[in-house]
C-alpha cells in the first residue's frame, strides 16, 4: 500500500466507561467504518464514570438497572438480548447472566491514564471491555486489573506502582471535569476532528459519513 492510498489520520476522541455496553458497541461500529473507508484514526480514550459512587462490592446489574433507570425485569432482559445480538454481529461477546454485576471503574481509569503514557492505552481499553463483558470479571479488583494489564504487554509491577502512587487520580478527575464542562453527560461520546460530536452508538454508516466529512475538510 502506498502513501497515496491512505487518507490523513482523523483524530477521534472517545469519552467512555469500561462497564458501558454501548461504548464497546459504538467502538466496534466505528472500527467497521474506519476499515470500510480505509481511514486511519488517531484514537484517544477519555474517562467517564457511569457510577462514581459505586461501593467496592459492586451491585447486581439487574438491580442496578432497575434502581437507576426504573426498568422492569422484562425491559432489562430485552436490552441485554438486543446488546448480545448487536455484539454477535460486530464480533463481540456479551455474556450477561443473572449474576452479572456492575463495578466502580475509577482504578481502571487511572490505569488507562497510565497506559497512555506507555503507548498501550487502546489495547488495554479493549482488554478491559473483554474482561468485564465477555469474561464477567470484577474490573474494580486490583489483582484482576493487573492480570489484564499483563495480557497487553504491560508490566504489572509498574501498573501497581502507578495505582499505589495516586499519581493518576488528579489527571483522571481533571479529564472527567473537562468533558463534563463541555456538556458530556452520557457515553459513548465521540468527537471527530475536534469538532463533530456524536453521542451514543450511532452505527457504522453514520460514522462513515462523519469520517467522509472530516476527510473532505482535511483535503
Amino acid at each position: 500500500m502506498t502513501a497515496e492510498d491512505h487518507h490523513p489520520a482523523v483524530q477521534i476522541d472517545v469519552v467512555s466507561d469500561v462497564v458501558c455496553p454501548w461504548c464497546i458497541v459504538g467502538f466496534r461500529q466505528l472500527d467497521l467504518a474506519l476499515h470500510q473507508q480505509n481511514v486511519l484514526a488517531q484514537l484517544r480514550w477519555h474517562p467517564f464514570e457511569l457510577n462514581p459512587n459505586m461501593g467496592p462490592e459492586g451491585q447486581n446489574l439487574g438491580e442496578h438497572i432497575t434502581e437507576k433507570y426504573g426498568s422492569t425485569v422484562e425491559q432489562s432482559q430485552q436490552a441485554r438480548d438486543r446488546l448480545t445480538s448487536l455484539g454477535d454481529d460486530l464480533g463481540f461477546t456479551f455474556n450477561f447472566s443473572d449474576e452479572s454485576r456492575i463495578y466502580n471503574t475509577f482504578a481502571a481509569h487511572q490505569l488507562l491514564d497510565w497506559a497512555e503514557s506507555q503507548g498501550r492505552q487502546h489495547p488495554l481499553k479493549l482488554a478491559l471491555f473483554d474482561a468485564y463483558f465477555t469474561q464477567q470479571r470484577d474490573v474494580s479488583d486490583i489483582e484482576t486489573l493487573l492480570d489484564v494489564v499483563k495480557t497487553v504487554g504491560l508490566d504489572p509491577a509498574a501498573a501497581r506502582a502507578a495505582l499505589e502512587s495516586g499519581a493518576h487520580i488528579k489527571p483522571v478527575r481533571d479529564k472527567q471535569q473537562f468533558w463534563a464542562n463541555h456538556g458530556i453527560s452520557g457515553v459513548p461520546a465521540m468527537v471527530f476532528g475536534g469538532k463533530y460530536l456524536l453521542t451514543g452508538a450511532q452505527g457504522s454508516e453514520t460514522y462513515a459519513q462523519v469520517l467522509e466529512r472530516c476527510l473532505a475538510e482535511a483535503a
